[in-house]
């Protein structure tokens, strides 16, 4: 009995032994099928992706890989020679306050890039990709490994531009290629170590303290470098030996690659939500290109803006009909106090441009530009007013009268950035030849000669910014106009310049004086006065007329 009892005690230890490395060896080979299926590796990805292209419509055959590469080698060897020409200028001496004025329009690039790249996501997916693959078990630092090289090629094409701005603001007394290398590795690894540091904000707290910590580095650099302050540091960094220059791009190299490193081993841990609401803002924007119809963007940013958040109920003014309509565009505009400073911190990018070595040309379309924009930011109300006529109606105020009272704001901020610009614009060429040294025209006047060409184009402005806001979306039904070197649609042509047109026909006084500086401006000043006041009331008439639809 004993016996018989220890052998059914043994056979019973030893199914359970079985039972025990069965369970173990199913585990085991679970896990491995669950690694295997949630990416462990780069295989199992590749292979998801496999499996879709192999049944996407849309497959890619080898010739259209031969039409992107053949296309890639026309636009370089099209850009070659103006690129190798402008770099072969560059085979000079700078002055170090001209250089300084370029550092600071490099240093306010570089902060723009870093806060462009925060606010785009920029680890963003397809449309499919970030509804199926985000949340399955592959490893989604791999699932996001195509959105890594895209971010590293776009970085690498701004770094190239930076670069060629450092060398244009430093310029090259000797060694023209070596010093245009050197150049380029710093633009580079500028760009690609921001387009790292905006990934790790978007996976880290600490790291978005960072980047905001760059940015204002950047920005508060820009200040110095333009105030004059650095121009001895300048003079020394243009002039400084090869080995000073290689160990510079070689340690800002070192310090992207780090930073580049941090960025891949923190894909994975960037939360689902951020990527998907970057794929979505990315998604708007594909849309809108698809369509050429980039107005969508701005309602798209303006919705998003107001819809997360929640906005405390006021009485309004008691205000006559017309401005009581308008009320809405100043209590946005004091809900928004941080874009407002932004906005009219700008006003000093003229005189930056000045001193840097615009020419004429450029710095009158600065400022045209530049108040164009300004004006258009609270021209918002208009825009609604255009696009849902009835709702307009419903508020028993004309439209004569309502696009009247909607025009004082942005004639307001118009005003305020123009004058800005142009009194800086003023002191700086009280030291700077406006024209080509051929021409030999010189600055005589002082800041307040300038001034009130501002006040003078703000109507004009104004009206710009209106007709900007109202038009209507892009007509892709009109033809295409064929200048021989290629065709241009129409429809978006039309689009681009509804608004420009009105803005650069009232402002076309306050343009040749800026263009020419004549000693004694007075005369173009009232020409302003008049050109601007008639531009916006006949701009209103007009549009009175209307039904509300956009003109």
């Amino acid at each position: 009995m004993s016996g018989a009892g220890n052998a059914s005690g043994a056979e019973h230890a030893g199914r359970a032994e079985n039972a025990g490395r069965s369970e173990h060896a199913g585990r085991s080979e679970r896990a491995d099928r669950a690694e295997h299926a949630g990416g462990g590796g780069a295989g199992s990805v590749r292979e998801v992706r496999g499996f879709l292209r192999a049944r996407s419509r849309a497959r890619s055959t080898p010739f259209d890989r031969y039409v992107t590469g053949f296309s890639l080698l026309v636009l370089a060897a099209v850009a070659g020679q103006p690129v190798s020409e402008v770099l072969a200028g560059l085979a000079t001496s700078t002055d170090p306050a001209r250089a300084g004025a370029g550092l600071a329009l490099l240093a306010l690039g570089l902060a723009a890039f870093l806060a462009a790249a925060r606010a785009a996501g920029p680890v963003l997916l397809t449309a499919p990709d970030a509804s199926w693959l985000l949340l399955s078990p592959l490893d989604r630092r791999r699932v996001l490994g195509r959105t890594g090289w895209a971010l590293l090629a776009v970085a690498v094409g701004a770094g190239a531009v930076l670069g060629l701005g450092l060398l244009a603001a430093l310029g090259a007394p000797d060694q023209l290629v070596w010093r245009a290398l050197g150049a380029l590795a710093l633009g580079v690894s500028a760009s690609v170590g921001a387009t790292a540091l905006a990934v790790l904000s978007r996976a880290s707290q600490t790291w978005q303290v960072w980047l905001a910590a760059a940015v204002v580095t950047l920005l508060v650099l820009a200040v110095v470098a333009v105030g004059g302050q650095a121009r001895t540091a300048l003079a020394v960094a243009a002039s400084a030996p090869l080995a000073a220059v290689a160990a510079a791009a070689s340690g800002a190299a070192l310090a992207a690659a780090l930073l580049v490193r941090r960025a891949w081993a923190a894909l994975g841990r960037i939360p689902a939500r951020e990527i998907a609401a970057a794929s979505t803002r990315g998604g708007h924007v594909a849309n809108a290109a698809m369509g050429a119809d980039p107005g969508v963007l701005t309602w798209i940013a303006e919705d998003n803006h107001w819809r997360a958040r929640k906005l405390r109920s006021r009485s309004w003014p008691s205000l006559p009909a017309p401005l009581a309509l308008a009320w809405q565009d100043w209590r946005r505009l004091a809900r928004r106090p941080g874009r407002l400073a932004v906005t009219l911190a700008t006003a000093a990018l003229p005189a930056v441009l000045a001193e840097a070595g615009g020419t004429p040309g450029v710095l009158a379309a600065a400022v045209l530009a530049g108040g164009l924009a300004v004006a258009a930011t609270a021209a918002t109300g208009a825009r609604r007013d255009a696009d849902n006529p009835a709702l307009a109606r419903l508020a028993g105020v004309g439209r004569r009268p309502a696009l009247a009272a909607r025009a004082l704001l942005p004639a307001l901020l118009a005003a305020a950035w123009t004058t800005a610009s142009l009194t800086g614009l003023a002191t700086t060429w009280t030291t700077t030849t406006l024209t080509e040294p051929a021409a030999g025209v010189h600055v005589a006047a002082g800041p307040a000669v300038w001034w009130p060409f501002g006040l003078a184009m703000a109507p004009a402005l104004a009206a710009g910014a209106l007709r900007m806001a109202r038009r209507s979306p892009v007509d892709h039904s009109l033809p295409v106009i064929d200048l021989g070197a290629g065709g241009i649609p129409l429809g978006p042509l039309l689009w681009a310049v509804t608004g420009l047109d009105l803005a650069v026909a009232g402002c076309l006084p306050a343009l040749v004086a800026l263009a020419s500086a004549p000693a004694h401006p007075g005369g173009h000043l009232a020409a302003q006065a008049v050109a601007g006041a008639a531009v916006l009331a006949g701009y209103v008439l007009r549009s009175g007329r209307g039904a509300g639809q956009a003109t």
